[in-house]
């Protein structure tokens, strides 16, 4: 199974490819969609859908998983990045209706590495460890790496469609934990 995760923006988006091969999660690609802005944000819109669509024409993605919409504190961010997602989703239902997913921002990073609330490197730091990579372009992109991997081992284990229904939280302490011996923390 390959899914396509996307971290949502209005100016840019981050965008990661994961395939599932038995156990083994084989990194793909990752990297952001920049959108002009130059432009008025309305403006902006037919160029959000356009790559998108671009993207799904590059990779033929199985699925597609999303970061669910965040706080955030100015309410013109909000609605530019709520306007933003729900661009891409037009452009997204049209060939993947039914196999999108989406997961809160604290359930990606409590799968990534144990702990809810954790910073954006050390999501990236669990990022590198386990895929053996060295830099990401932004955090949009480690983002949609975070979001890919947590679809990929929380898929059958976590209810998403239905809200009123409880779901399996025998999801372990994230993949930190199990990367505990890998991971060396930085002398200082």
């Amino acid at each position: 199974m390959i899914v396509l995760a996307i971290d949502p923006g209005s100016v840019t988006a981050g965008y990661a490819l994961l395939q599932k091969d038995g156990r083994k999660i084989n990194y793909i690609a990752s990297g952001i969609l920049k959108f002009n802005s130059d432009d008025v944000f309305l403006h902006r819109v037919k160029d959000i859908y356009d790559q998108t669509m671009k993207l799904l024409d590059q990779y033929s993605p199985d699925v597609i998983a999303l970061e669910s919409l965040i706080f955030v504190k100015s309410p013109q961010a909000l609605i530019k990045l709520a306007q933003s997602r729900g661009t891409m989703l037009a452009a997204l239902t049209q060939r993947y209706h039914q196999k999108i997913y989406e997961y809160s921002p604290n359930l990606v990073k409590s799968t990534v590495t144990g702990h809810g609330h954790a910073d954006k490197e050390g999501v990236q730091k669990v990022l590198q460890q386990y895929f053996g990579m060295t830099d990401f372009k932004t955090h949009d992109e480690s983002d949609a790496v975070a979001i890919a991997l947590c679809h990929l081992l929380n898929h059958g284990t976590v209810q998403l469609t239905n809200p009123k229904q409880k779901t399996n939280k025998k999801m372990g302490n994230g993949l930190a934990t199990a990367l505990a011996h890998k991971i060396k923390e930085p002398r200082l």
